[in-house]
């Protein structure tokens, strides 16, 4: 277990950056309602802008970098993925409803005999 303190993402540096992503965020949202008389187009904008600000300086960040190199290697295994066809994806999806349908009616007959069962016993039956 190392010590150093950059690659447990602790840095002084790191917590100013997170202290600054915390900022953008809630400076966006708090610019979003202090301007309510600028156009709706003119706040999205700035919302967007703070957010997006946010994101790059998070990105800087050593638990930043590690999430989007996560992210970038997630993209690359997802393209390796070898996707269903249509028609592979459609006899599945009905045999799924298929037997959905089926269990739902055994268990409503299975409900049903032991309502029957449990009238019959108590006497509550016609």
């Amino acid at each position: 277990m190392s010590n150093n303190v950059s690659e447990a993402g602790g840095s002084p540096l790191d917590y100013a950056k997170w202290a600054g992503v915390a900022a953008l965020l809630i400076g966006g949202i708090f610019g979003f309602y202090h301007f309510a008389a600028q156009p709706m187009v003119v706040r999205v904008v700035l919302v967007l802008v703070a957010f997006g600000l946010a994101g790059w300086l998070a990105v800087t960040t050593t638990v930043g970098g590690q999430a989007w190199a996560f992210m970038q290697d997630s993209r690359t295994e997802v393209r390796k993925v070898v996707w269903p066809t249509r028609q592979e994806t459609l006899q599945t999806t009905l045999a799924v409803v298929v037997m959905v349908l089926i269990t739902g009616i055994l268990l409503w007959l299975l409900d049903m005999f032991l309502l029957w069962a449990v009238k019959l016993l108590t006497g509550q039956g016609g």
